[in-house]
C-alpha cells in the first residue's frame, strides 16, 4: 500500500488507470468534404477487435481478460495498451515483478504512453520509491496535460518530499481539470500545503 498523508482531510493516491477507447487520429491539414458512404456488410464474427474484447472482459472483472490481452498482443492489436492493462491485472494479483515488466514493455512499444507512465508511477509509489514515482507522474502529465489523476498523485509525492510549492502547483492543475465535489475536496489539502510552505519559509510560524 502507498503511504497515506495526513492532511486535514486524509488523502491517499488515486488508483491505476486502465486504457479504454482511443480516438482515431485524423490529419488536421486535410478537410474531409466528401465523407465516404459505404453499404453495411453483414458479419457473423465478433465485431470487437482482440483488444476491445479483452477490455470488455476486463471491465467485468473476468479472469479471461489476461489471456485475451495476450491474444491482442499476438495479433498486434494495440500492443502498448494491452501490456498496460495487463500490468494493472498483475498488480491486482499481487505480482509486482510481472506488473513492472508489463508497464515497462508498454513503454518500449510507446515511450509516450501516458497511462503506462502513470501506472508505473503508482507502482513505484507503492514501493516507496518516490523519486521514480515523481518522474513517471510528470511524464504522464507532460504527454497528456489533461490527465488529472497524474497531477493529484504528483502532488502527494511532492508533499512527501516536502516540495510544497511544486505540490501546490500540481494540485492546482488537478483542481482545474476536475469539477464538482472532486474540485471542492482538494480545497482543504491546498490550504494545508500553503500552511506547510509558509512554515517551511518561516519556521517561527510553527510556534505561533
Amino acid at each position: 500500500m502507498g503511504q497515506i498523508l495526513k492532511f486535514p482531510a486524509e488523502a491517499s493516491k488515486l488508483g491505476y488507470k486502465r486504457v479504454r477507447k482511443r480516438k482515431a487520429k485524423e490529419d488536421p491539414g486535410q478537410l474531409n468534404l466528401f465523407p465516404q458512404v459505404t453499404a453495411p456488410i453483414l458479419s457473423f464474427t465478433s465485431p470487437l477487435s482482440p483488444f476491445d474484447e479483452a477490455l470488455m472482459f476486463d471491465e467485468r472483472g473476468d479472469a479471461k481478460a489476461a489471456d485475451l490481452y495476450f491474444k491482442a498482443i499476438e495479433d498486434q492489436d494495440r500492443v502498448a495498451d494491452a501490456y498496460c492493462n495487463l500490468g494493472i491485472i498483475e498488480s491486482q494479483n499481487g505480482d509486482t515483478t510481472k506488473a513492472f515488466d508489463c508497464f515497462t514493455t508498454s513503454l518500449k512499444h510507446d515511450p509516450r504512453h501516458s497511462e503506462a507512465h502513470y501506472n508505473l508511477g503508482n507502482l513505484y509509489f507503492e514501493l516507496n520509491d518516490f523519486r521514480l514515482a515523481q518522474v513517471h507522474y510528470e511524464m504522464a502529465g507532460e504527454v497528456d496535460p489533461s490527465f488529472a489523476n497524474a497531477y493529484f498523485n504528483l502532488a502527494l509525492v511532492l508533499s512527501i518530499n516536502k516540495d510544497f510549492g511544486a505540490a501546490i502547483g500540481a494540485l492546482t492543475k488537478y483542481q482545474a481539470l476536475v469539477s464538482g465535489n472532486e474540485a471542492r475536496d482538494v480545497e482543504e489539502m491546498l490550504r494545508s500545503l500553503k500552511t506547510s510552505l509558509a512554515t517551511a519559509k518561516n519556521p517561527r510560524l510553527k510556534s505561533t
